[in-house]
C-alpha cells in the first residue's frame, strides 16, 4: 500500500509541475470562503468576481445539502445530513457537540459559517442555513489550520434586496418534541432590506430524562450603497440548553443490548448550555469586469457549559460513574480581505486571488472533576437501575456528588492567526484547468496555567500547498488529480491546555491525494468518484535520545461514489458509497472507520399534490478505539421515509419517519463504555407556509 501511494503522489505532483510550468506560471495559494449553491461551488458570494464555478471543474469531493433538501428530508443536526453523505460518519462528542469523523479523522473544531472558523463545541442549528457544504481531503489553503480531513461549511441565509419573501415552519414528532420557525425577508427601502430569521425547538428523544430547548434569532441586513459596492450585516444569538447523553457501557466487546434502555446520567447532573452572539460586516466592491475585493469583519461571543456524569466501567452488574463539569468562555475577532483578478495572457486565463486573513481569540476555560462524598474520589460504583439512582451506592451507603470540590484545571489562552494566501486559476485551454496555490500561516499561542501559576507558549509557521489538475474531454465530464497538505498545531484541539512534552513539537501535518472523475449525466443529475489516500505525519520524542522525529500516525486510503439528482420529472435520487481501509502508527486498526457506508434516498412525485420518500443508511462495524479490533460497534441498516402533501401553493405538510423497521442500533462511541442508543422508530409532522 505505501508504494502505490507514494508512486500515485509522486504522479500528481509531477503532472502539476509540468502543467505549471508548461504556462509560465509559478504561484502561491489562496484560502477562500466556500460557498455552494445548487451544483455550483464558488468563492463566499460575498468577495468572488468570477462566474460561479460548476463542481464539474472543482478538484476534491464536495457534497451539498440545501435547505429544500434539510426541510423536506426532516433534518434537524448536522448529524442527520452527515449520515446521507459518503466519506464522512458521525462520532459522539461525548454528547454535547457536533462531532464528524472526516475520511477517519475525527474532528470537533472544522466546522464553518460562511467560510469563518466556528471551532466552540455544540449542537448547531440549521433554521437559518441556505445549504450545507462537506468538502474532504485536507483544506488548509481553503480555511487555515486544521481541516485536516475535510470541513462542513453552513452557509446562512441573507438579506434578498428587490423581493419580498416569507416562510413560517412548525413540527412536532412521536416523542413530543417541537420546533417552529420563520423566515421573513423585506424591502426596507430601493437599494436595501432586512431579512430575520427565528426558531424555538423543544426537545426531546427515545431517552430517558433527555430534554432541552433551543432559541435563534438572526436578523441580517443588505445595502447597496452603488452599483459596485454592496454592505452586508448581520447578528445572530442562540440560546441553548440540552440533557447530555454519553451513552452505555460495553461488554465483551459489544455494547450491551439489555440495557439500551437505561440512561446513565441525571437530569441535575448531565445538561450542557450555550449562549453565543456573532456580529458580522461584510464590504465588497466591484472595480471592473475582471476585479473584485471584500472586507468581512466578524466579532463573537460564546459561553459554553456542559456538566456530566458518565459510565468509566462495567463488570456485568455494577457501573462505576465519571464526570467533569466543564465551562468555557471565547472571544474570537476575525479580519478577512482579499482581492480577485482576472488576468488573460493570449490564450491562457489566469483568476488570481490575493488576500489576508487576522483571527484573535481569547478563550478561559476550567474543568471540576466529580467528587463523591463515599469516596472522596471521582468515582463511585452504582447497581444498574432503570432510572438511574446516584443518592445509593452499590453497598447500599448514601451518597451525593458535587461539581466544585475538586478542580482539575483552570486555563486561559491567547491565539493569533496571520495568514497570507494566493491562489491562480490557470484556463490552459477549454480542456485544461490548472490550480495553483498555497497558504502561510503564523500561529501563535499562549496558555496560562491558572491553577499552576505557569505559562506556556508557542508560535508556528506554516506553508500549505495545494495543486489541481483538470481535465475535461467534453464539457459535462471532468478528470482530476490534486494534492493538497494541512497542519494541525500543537495546542490542544480547544485550547485549553499545553502541556510541556507538546510544546516544543512541530504541527502535524495531513497529506492527501486524489483522483477522481465528474459526470453531469443531464441536467439536474450528476455522478463522481473519487480515489483518496491520506497520511498524517506526526512529531514525536524518541523514546532514547530524546530528539523529536516524523512518525506517521494515521493512514487512511479508500473510494467514493455519490450520484445525485432528478432523473426525471418525477424521481429525484441521492445515494452513495465509501470504501476506506486505514492503518494507526502501531500498525493496527483505527477507531471510527467503518469498512463502507452506504446510503440511499428516493423522491417519487406521485401527482402535483402528493409525493413520497424512501431511504437507507448502512454503517459496517467500526472500532470503538484504536488498536483494539475486539471492541466495536455492530453493523446497522436503517430505513426512513417520508410523504409530502401540497395542500395549496403555499401550503405543503410533511411526514418523516426515521428508523422505520425500529431497528436497535449504536451509531458511535466515545470510548469503551460509552456506546450511543441510536433512535427508535419516529414520526414527525410538520408543515410550511409560505407568503
Amino acid at each position: 500500500m505505501n508504494r502505490s501511494r507514494n508512486v500515485l503522489r509522486t504522479a500528481i505532483r509531477s503532472a502539476l509541475v509540468l502543467s505549471s510550468s508548461a504556462v509560465a506560471v509559478n504561484a502561491l495559494g489562496q484560502v477562500e470562503e466556500i460557498t455552494v449553491i445548487g451544483n455550483v461551488l464558488q468563492s463566499n458570494q460575498v468577495n468572488s468576481i468570477q462566474p460561479p464555478m460548476p463542481i464539474i471543474n472543482v478538484p476534491q469531493s464536495v457534497s451539498i445539502t440545501t435547505s429544500e433538501d434539510i426541510r423536506s428530508r426532516g433534518f434537524r443536526e448536522l448529524g442527520d445530513i452527515v449520515r446521507y453523505t459518503p466519506g464522512v460518519n458521525t462520532s459522539q462528542g461525548e454528547g454535547h457537540r457536533d462531532s464528524v469523523v472526516f475520511r477517519g479523522v475525527r474532528s470537533t473544531a472544522d466546522f464553518y459559517r460562511d467560510g469563518l472558523r466556528d471551532d466552540v463545541q455544540y449542537f448547531r442549528s440549521l433554521y437559518n442555513v441556505e445549504q450545507v457544504e462537506i468538502l474532504r481531503g485536507p483544506n488548509a489553503l481553503l480555511f487555515g489550520r486544521g481541516g485536516t480531513g475535510g470541513v462542513i461549511n453552513r452557509v446562512t441565509k441573507q438579506a434578498v434586496v428587490g423581493g419580498q419573501l416569507g416562510s413560517f415552519d412548525i413540527g412536532t414528532d412521536t416523542y413530543g418534541a417541537y420546533d417552529l420557525a420563520a423566515d421573513i425577508n423585506v424591502q426596507t427601502s430601493e437599494n436595501s432590506a432586512l431579512r430575520i430569521n427565528v426558531h424555538s425547538d423543544s426537545l426531546d428523544n427515545h431517552r430517558d430524562s433527555f430534554d432541552g430547548d433551543r432559541v435563534g434569532f438572526n436578523p441580517t441586513f443588505k445595502l447597496e450603497l452603488s452599483d459596485q459596492t454592496v454592505l452586508d450585516l448581520s447578528y445572530e444569538h442562540a440560546d441553548h440548553e440540552r440533557f447530555i447523553d454519553r451513552g452505555g457501557p460495553t461488554q465483551n466487546g459489544r455494547p450491551v443490548e439489555a440495557l439500551a434502555g437505561t440512561t446513565f446520567g441525571g437530569e441535575d447532573t448531565n445538561v450542557q448550555t450555550l449562549t453565543a452572539d456573532i456580529f458580522k460586516g461584510t464590504l465588497r466592491h466591484q472595480f471592473s469586469e475582471t476585479s473584485k475585493g471584500q472586507i468581512s469583519v466578524q466579532v463573537d461571543e460564546f459561553e459554553k457549559m456542559y456538566q456530566n456524569l458518565y459510565v468509566s466501567g462495567y463488570d456485568g452488574s455494577l457501573v462505576t460513574m465519571d464526570g467533569y463539569r466543564d465551562p468555557t468562555e471565547r472571544e474570537n475577532t476575525f479580519f478577512d480581505a482579499n482581492l480577485v483578478n482576472e488576468i488573460n495572457t493570449g490564450s491562457v486565463k489566469h483568476t488570481l486571488s490575493i488576500g489576508a486573513q487576522r483571527i484573535e481569540t481569547d478563550n478561559s476555560n476550567y474543568r471540576y472533576d466529580t467528587y463523591w462524598s463515599t469516596t472522596g474520589k471521582d468515582k463511585e460504583t452504582f447497581n444498574v437501575s432503570t432510572p438511574m439512582n446516584f443518592s445509593v451506592n452499590s453497598a447500599g451507603d448514601p451518597t451525593r456528588v458535587d461539581f466544585t470540590t475538586k478542580m482539575n484545571r483552570s486555563t486561559t489562552s491567547e491565539i493569533e492567526t496571520t495568514s497570507f494566501y494566493v491562489q491562480d486559476q490557470i484556463d490552459v485551454s477549454d480542456n485544461l484547468i490548472v490550480m495553483l496555490g498555497g497558504r502561510i500561516d503564523k500561529f501563535d499561542i499562549k496558555v496560562n496555567d491558572v491553577k499552576a501559576g505557569t505559562s506556556q507558549s508557542r508560535e508556528d509557521d506554516e506553508f500549505s500547498p495545494r495543486g489541481g489538475l483538470i481535465f475535461k474531454p467534453q464539457e459535462n465530464l471532468s478528470i482530476y488529480a490534486s494534492y493538497s497538505e494541512s497542519f494541525l498545531p500543537r495546542s490542544g484541539e480547544q485550547f485549553k491546555k499545553l502541556d510541556a512534552s507538546a510544546a516544543s513539537l512541530d504541527p502535524d501535518v495531513f497529506e492527501n491525494t486524489e483522483v477522481g472523475v465528474k459526470v453531469d449525466i443531464i441536467p439536474g443529475l450528476t455522478f463522481s468518484a473519487a480515489y483518496f489516500e491520506s497520511e498524517q505525519e506526526q512529531a514525536v520524542r524518541d523514546s532514547v535520545s530524546g530528539e523529536q522525529s516524523e512518525v506517521v500516525g494515521l493512514q487512511v486510503d479508500g473510494f467514493e461514489l455519490e450520484l445525485k439528482g432528478q432523473i426525471n420529472d418525477k424521481l429525484f435520487i441521492a445515494a452513495g458509497y465509501a470504501n476506506m481501509d486505514g492503518t494507526t502508527g502501531k500498525g493496527g486498526e483505527p477507531r471510527e472507520i467503518p469498512e463502507f457506508t452506504a446510503h440511499l434516498w428516493a423522491n417519487y412525485q406521485v401527482s402535483d399534490n402528493f409525493g413520497f420518500g424512501f431511504g437507507m443508511t448502512h454503517q459496517d462495524d467500526s472500532n470503538i478505539k484504536n488498536d483494539s479490533p475486539g471492541l466495536a460497534l455492530p453493523d446497522y441498516t436503517r430505513w426512513d421515509a417520508a410523504a409530502y402533501w401540497t395542500i395549496s401553493d403555499d401550503t405543503e405538510v410533511r411526514l418523516n419517519i426515521e428508523n422505520l423497521s425500529d431497528e436497535l442500533y449504536f451509531p458511535h462511541s466515545h470510548s469503551t463504555h460509552q456506546a450511543s442508543v441510536g433512535k427508535d422508530a419516529n414520526a414527525r409532522l410538520s408543515i410550511t407556509r409560505r407568503f
